[in-house]
């Protein structure tokens, strides 16, 4: 079996001019991956991965996930080329629906947001393969639309999508799936079933990578506290119930949906914060990573909700050479 990848989110709540420091930190420390996050209404993915690139020589860099209906699929086939042919090697491409209150927000929600992800997918692929693409759909029109400067190296078109339906259309129509937080063997397995359930090409390789909230300390109790407050929030979230289904504690945690807040955040056993991130010592948090990767995980990515730097300083310092001693 390969090793684990192992990558890094910057969080979308830093300021862009924080990224080329924590880019070149993620490279240095022995980071496979580092992924930028679009969320309306922060930094741009398009302009976050093209400064990530800049600064950095090694690292891949994802970007996810890119709303499909917030841009033209040529205009997103264009950029992303772009910076293909800039960085050979060193993309992967995020497409998603986008948050329903966002693109409802910015006058672009779909009626049909399977169909709208599908025919993105579709659209993008194939431009940046070289192909000239004329195609009628519900949301992608295109006549005879032709990329002068396709990628020497293409880069995979992933789906950044979380529940079955959308996770079918990822398998039949992206070259993999990028799986949000919380993470755990149990919905990577899930998905994957539902993602095999629409791939028609089984030929064609469908890479699988998974968010994991991330907090590494020497006490496993203080890790776990400072994750448990995210726990609570996303055991009761119902647009993460995908999520939380698979883990045989769904039917407790919508228990807590009542409870006032800090009573809430009290309630949520050390065994739901440990099976929803990978958290606790370094060796707490090597063996999670490697669970992930066996369930199915190509590369888990590291998502710190806590202090990015230091947390990024300790997983690159301890937990790293756990994986690779």
């Amino acid at each position: 079996m390969p090793r684990p990848k192992v990558g890094f989110t910057f969080p979308c709540r830093l300021p862009l001019s924080e990224l080329p420091p924590l880019a070149r930190e993620v490279e240095r420390g022995g980071f496979d991956e580092l992924w930028i996050v679009e969320d309306c209404f922060l930094a741009g993915g398009i302009a976050a991965a093209a400064t990530a690139l800049a600064v950095t020589g090694r690292v891949t860099v994802g970007v996810g996930i890119l709303p499909a209906v917030a841009r033209n699929a040529a205009f997103t086939a264009m950029e992303l080329a772009a910076l293909a042919e800039a960085h050979p090697g060193r993309l992967i491409a995020g497409i998603g629906h986008g948050m329903p209150e966002w693109m409802r927000q910015i006058g672009a929600a779909p009626a049909s947001p399977l169909t709208a992800l599908a025919e993105h997918l579709d659209a993008v692929r194939r431009l940046l393969a070289g192909e000239t693409v004329t195609t009628e759909g519900r949301y992608v029109r295109l006549d005879g639309v032709r990329l002068e400067f396709p990628p020497a190296v293409v880069p995979p078109v992933v789906a950044g999508v979380r529940g079955p339906k959308s996770l079918r259309v990822s398998g039949r129509h992206a070259d993999g799936t990028h799986l949000a937080e919380p993470a755990s063997p149990e919905y990577i397995a899930a998905a994957l079933r539902s993602v095999e359930a629409g791939r028609t090409s089984p030929e064609r390789p469908h890479r699988l990578d998974v968010n994991a909230w991330f907090h590494v300390d020497e006490d496993r109790d203080r890790a776990r506290a400072e994750l448990r407050p995210t726990i609570a929030a996303a055991v009761v979230d119902p647009a993460l119930s995908a999520h939380i289904e698979p883990t045989g504690f769904a039917a407790e945690a919508r228990e807590l949906a009542a409870l006032p807040e800090a009573e809430r955040v009290a309630a949520v056993p050390d065994a739901w914060v440990d099976a929803l991130a990978v958290v606790g010592t370094p060796e707490d948090c090597a063996r999670r990573i490697t669970e992930l990767h066996a369930a199915g995980a190509e590369s888990v990515v590291l998502y710190p909700p806590g202090d990015a730097a230091e947390q990024l300083s300790r997983a690159a310092g301890r937990v790293l050479p756990l994986l690779r001693g």
